[in-house]
């Protein structure tokens, strides 16, 4: 079964920490990059964070330095990663895992051949 499943979302404090996790299975697993993007209420879905098959990955400027995308890839299954560090008021949103085998710098929402059904993140001031 093709699917993306994205977990670990929660509420936490500023300044507090999560951990994401995407499970891929199917040909979602099989892609060139994958990453996270999120849609905060009343604004556009923006990228996160990428990463592609090389290793190289891409941050938004606003998680620079606080976020860190990971993948591990294990026998017909590949698990995606995003810890999350001092999270702030503004990282408030539903996240989504993606995955695309067309991979531009960075990744375009409107290009990707995947997506999870998203994991709500909440951080209270």
């Amino acid at each position: 079964q093709d699917q993306l499943q994205e977990s670990g979302g929660g509420s936490v404090h500023a300044g507090g920490s999560l951990r994401l996790s995407c499970e891929a299975s199917g040909r979602p697993s099989q892609n060139n990059c994958m990453g996270w993007f999120r849609r905060a209420p009343g604004k556009e879905r923006e990228g996160v964070a990428h990463i592609y098959s090389s290793g190289i990955t891409w941050y938004a400027d606003s998680v620079k330095g606080r976020f860190t995308v990971s993948q591990d890839n294990a026998e017909a299954k590949t698990t995606l990663y995003l810890q999350m560090n001092s999270l702030k008021p503004e990282d408030t949103g539903m996240y989504y895992c993606v995955a695309a085998l067309t991979c531009p710098w960075p990744l375009s929402a409107r290009g990707l051949d995947y997506w999870g059904q998203g994991t709500q993140v909440t951080i209270s001031s």
